[in-house]
């Protein structure tokens, strides 16, 4: 595996797919998913018993199938997540769970759903083992706790820490521990993820805190969750977590969980983003080449409302232009068709623009927003009424329809005029 990212900022094909041709069939603005990533991508973490996808990263339904043929679980966070996940082909039940609802608070579609089919829960709050436990007395649950500290690579991506809302708060383990009792049930597993961008001195200070989550809870846990959070880089700078060292640590913790409990320990990793950003392509077409002073500004069919991730976060993702090999560079401001100041493409966190040095180009040429498979779609929004952009997947050199775009008439289904 590379162990930084690199980026060309021209683009002819996508998994062996000239560019222009996806656009041509499919229309811009349209995410594209190269399976083969996927695959490869579950084929590094094989050294984990248990491989969980983290679907709010991308649910589309082909994803979700591509990923359950490849013996990967599923994690829902919400009703709807599970719905998918039967949608694709999971079942229910079986052990390990095919599938777990992990939240933070039920509400009441799905705590009727996990009551009424029994799906396992990971409790991210003591409200949600009374709710439970008063509905479906004796189930077995996982616990995600929160250790008192997180890592990101944003504040908004950091879920450890007083200041993030996730998991159950360490030092309410023994109330915790005393719902369960009272409602006769039992803890199989603990869960502990502090953000995304953990890097491995954080990793260690996680494992210790499972550790001594365990020893509190006992010999009902046969099941620890290292979470999610894996990096992939995005930028030329950033690089992947060394993954051997990665399962190392969270190996030697299971290793003495079991020779502590005396029973076998599964080790499970709950990857979203590691699993799908790389594959993922945002094909857009730039419609107006504006000078605004001392910038020049690609403006996209593409907003905010195709990738937030640029003005949640300023999140970066490297740009291509298609079929631009050759041409001269030039420092460029990228920016989406959105009544908004903040559409923006180039943004540092906190809103701030910045420039980007791309190929030259004009109206009718393609951009690719790249690494746009984990958070892009799912994150998207009909804002200023815009459609839904469409969905593809190839797979062994087949491009298939995998949602289609949404039409005008879409928008506006399920309304009504009073009278």
């Amino acid at each position: 595996m590379p162990q930084v990212g690199t980026f060309p900022v021209t683009r002819d094909e996508i998994a062996g797919l000239p560019v222009s041709e996806l656009a041509a069939r499919y229309g811009t603005p349209v995410y594209v998913y190269d399976a083969a990533k996927i695959r490869e991508r579950v084929a590094d973490l094989q050294r984990f018993d248990h491989i969980r996808y983290a679907q709010k990263a991308c649910s589309n339904l082909a994803i979700l199938d591509l990923v359950r043929r490849e013996k990967v679980l599923v994690d829902a966070v919400s009703a709807g997540e599970v719905h998918r996940a039967l949608a694709a082909g999971y079942s229910l039940h079986g052990n390990p769970p095919p599938v777990v609802y992990t939240a933070d608070i039920f509400d009441r579609e799905s705590l009727e759903l996990v009551v009424q089919r029994d799906i396992h829960v990971n409790a991210g709050s003591i409200d949600m083992i009374d709710q439970l436990g008063t509905r479906a007395p004796g189930r077995s649950v996982t616990l995600r706790i929160n250790p008192g500290f997180g890592h990101g690579h944003s504040q908004k991506t950091n879920t450890g820490g007083e200041q993030s809302k996730h998991g159950i708060w360490h030092a309410e383990l023994d109330e915790c521990l005393r719902q369960i009792d009272r409602h006769g049930m039992a803890v199989s597993g603990i869960h502990m993820h502090i953000g995304s961008g953990t890097d491995l001195e954080h990793l260690g200070q996680v494992c210790g805190a499972l550790e001594a989550t365990v020893a509190k809870i006992g010999r009902t846990v046969t099941s620890i969750s290292a979470g999610g959070g894996l990096p992939v880089p995005y930028h030329a700078r950033q690089s992947y977590v060394d993954l051997e060292e990665y399962y190392r640590l969270w190996n030697a913790t299971r290793e003495r969980l079991q020779e502590e409990l005396g029973h076998k320990i599964s080790l499970e990793i709950e990857p979203g983003r590691y699993l799908v950003a790389e594959s993922g392509f945002l094909i857009t077409e730039i419609r107006a080449v504006k000078r605004q002073g001392g910038n020049t500004f690609y403006l996209l069919d593409a907003g905010f409302n195709n990738l937030a991730r640029p003005i949640l976060y300023g999140a970066y993702h490297p740009m291509s232009i298609a079929n631009a090999t050759g041409r001269p560079l030039q420092s460029v401001v990228v920016g989406g068709p959105l009544c908004e100041s903040g559409d923006i493409f180039t943004q540092e966190e906190g809103g701030f623009v910045c420039q980007r040095s791309l190929p030259s180009a004009g109206v009718g040429d393609l951009l690719i927003l790249e690494c746009a498979g984990a958070y892009g779609f799912v994150m998207a929004s009909n804002y200023n009424s815009k459609p839904l952009a469409a969905e593809v997947l190839i797979c062994d050199g087949q491009a298939y329809l995998a949602r289609a775009r949404q039409t005008n008439e879409d928008l506006v289904r399920g309304e009504s005029i009073p009278g």
